[in-house]
């Protein structure tokens, strides 16, 4: 699996944590920035980190801002991207499950490195159930076709 990772200057912070996890777990991935604390905006980051999970570069995304709010709604403005917004592991499980989602968004003001790092490992360890929830990404599908 291969994951990109991104993040403003408001998960920097969070997303050096979730690198460190990935390396410990074998896990491949590539950051797309960003590199400091210094004011960024979040689109600049989400962007390419949802266009290679788009384009299949990626199988997994992960984002991180102050609150995982902009980083979600910026990605989800990607045809064919899935972002999740999460602060739990019960919703970290059932995104995958149920919504196959392709990137994980969090925010680092609002969790702790200790439950974020739990989560991404749910949500990455939890596979896709299909089934009545694959019907229901098609449609998904539709009304992105129909933009």
């Amino acid at each position: 699996m291969k994951v990109a990772l991104g993040a403003d200057h408001g998960g920097v912070n969070l997303k050096e944590e979730i690198k460190k996890f990935l390396e410990a777990e074998g896990i491949e991935y590539e950051d797309f920035g960003c590199t400091c604390t210094d004011s960024v905006d979040y689109p600049d980051f989400a962007l390419p980190v949802a266009e290679k999970v788009a384009s299949g570069d990626f199988e997994r995304g992960i984002l991180i801002c102050g609150t995982g709010i902009g980083m979600t709604i910026a990605a989800n403005k990607v045809k064919g991207i899935r972002c999740a917004l999460v602060h739990d592991c019960f919703s970290a499980k059932a995104t995958r499950e149920h919504n196959d989602s392709n990137i994980l968004a969090m925010g680092e003001r609002v969790i702790g490195p200790g439950l974020a790092l739990e989560i991404v490992k749910i949500w990455l360890g939890t596979e896709f159930m299909g089934g009545r929830h694959q019907r229901r990404l098609e449609k998904i599908k539709m009304l992105e076709d129909n933009q």
